[in-house]
């Protein structure tokens, strides 16, 4: 079965698919995005376009990083449960508590399955959320944009850390683990070129990080 078609197991789409930002420029870089990656050179598809906008660049990658990570995800929801995955771990070192700090203020201890909800569910509202992530060509980005898609792109590394950790045999007997490595390679690789995530939010991947910065 492919990690990516509609199987018998992957009736539950986790969550419909975001578009990119609409208008001309919104559809110019996924296209970018589309031809440098159908290169197959990751390093040269994650580098912002000469002359565009940074801004621009990030919030369509976080719609395409979100994507990626929503499907990859999606896939696993009958294997990740509240019985097989009680508590969001990266391995026996990490767990991650969940707080959005608008209902959610203190961090509560959830299950996996419970986490990753949350956290899609967080993302897609500032990608839906216009004064954020603006639809509209030459609207805007608010100040504090960067840090939003920094916290983005942390959340969605920690659904890559879960998935590395608690469900890898599983995509193994999927026969899809170049698949799961390439989409996390292009990751690493887009968050390492815009400083996105700290050096200590990648220590449950480290060493697998470490070996995609050196390739």
């Amino acid at each position: 079965m492919s990690l990516f078609g509609l199987g018998s197991r992957n009736q539950k789409t986790f969550r419909p698919k975001k578009s990119a930002p609409s208008g001309s420029k919104g559809a110019q870089l996924k296209k970018h995005i589309d031809a440098t990656l159908g290169s197959g050179n990751l390093r040269e598809a994650v580098r912002l376009p000469p002359g565009e906008d940074l801004n621009e660049w990030l919030a369509i990658n976080a719609v395409d990083f979100f994507n990626q990570v929503n499907l990859l995800y999606g896939t696993l929801t009958e294997f990740c449960t509240p019985s097989t995955c009680p508590t969001m771990t990266a391995g026996a070192k990490y767990e991650y508590r969940w707080a959005d700090g608008v209902t959610i203020k203190k961090p509560i201890e959830v299950s996996a399955p419970k986490y990753v909800e949350y956290l899609m569910e967080w993302i897609e509202t500032q990608l839906d959320n216009e004064s954020i992530f603006p639809q509209r060509l030459g609207a805007p980005f608010p100040h504090y944009f960067q840090d939003v898609v920094k916290t983005v792109f942390k959340r969605l590394f920690r659904v890559y850390a879960h998935i590395y950790h608690s469900h890898f045999q599983m995509i193994m007997s999927l026969k899809e683990e170049a698949h799961l490595n390439t989409c996390f390679k292009h990751f690493v690789l887009f968050t390492w070129e815009f400083r996105l995530i700290d050096q200590g939010e990648l220590a449950p991947l480290y060493e697998l990080v470490e070996s995609i910065l050196k390739l």
